[in-house]
């Protein structure tokens, strides 16, 4: 069963990345594509960017990502990532609807200075993205 679930999170963290990764490299404007939402381009989600769109704050070479989302078993943030513009993926996080909120912490590789797309997924309202440039 452990297998299984390090498969899963393996796969969510790699298409996460080669998604955002392969969406930048196709167009400028990522916000337009209507794959992932952002707290400008929210979509038909224009009423739940407060919960949704991840807010990022860097402290050092220490990057936050939170997301201001309930956590129920009906409705909460599943996972979180934190790519590089050419679709590295720095980090990944799995969230059950058991955890209390939406927060992971990374650590940036010395030399970081690039944009960064902070993701948050919910099981309700699709992929948001927030991004920030180093």
């Amino acid at each position: 069963m452990t297998d299984r679930r390090n498969f899963i999170k393996t796969t969510l963290t790699v298409a996460s990345g080669m998604a955002i990764g392969q969406v930048v490299k196709a167009s400028e404007s990522v916000h337009h594509t209507g794959i992932i939402y952002t707290a400008n381009n929210p979509g038909q989600w224009e009423k739940k960017v407060k919960g949704h769109a991840p807010e990022i704050a860097i402290d050092g070479k220490t990057v936050t990502i939170t997301t201001n989302h309930v956590m129920t078993s009906q409705h909460y943030i599943v996972r979180h990532s934190l790519v590089t513009e050419d679709g590295t993926v720095l980090g990944a996080m799995t969230f059950s609807p058991k955890d209390k909120k939406a927060v992971s912490t990374y650590e940036l590789p010395d030399g970081i200075t690039t944009k960064l797309y902070a993701t948050s997924f919910c099981n309700k309202h699709d992929l948001w993205m927030t991004e920030l440039t180093i």
